[in-house]
């Protein structure tokens, strides 16, 4: 994973654009019944964190993709 690889996070449900400030900036993004969480992310380290904001509030992880791989 490089320096600030984009990241697309899957969850179950909808979420508003409010959840963009709970997920350091990201886009936040409904796509039908799921919700879409996708941005830059810095390293493995933080990705991880995202990852535990997504299971803190109890939000079902459908799928973590890397956008762009090096």
């Amino acid at each position: 994973m490089g320096l600030n690889s984009r990241y697309e996070i899957r969850v179950k449900g909808i979420l508003d654009e409010r959840w963009a400030t709970w997920f350091e900036g990201l886009q936040v993004s409904s796509d039908g019944e799921e919700t879409v969480i996708a941005g830059p992310v810095a390293d493995q380290a933080a990705l991880h964190g995202l990852l535990t904001k997504v299971r803190d509030p109890g939000l079902f992880l459908i799928e973590v993709r890397l956008l762009d791989p090096d």
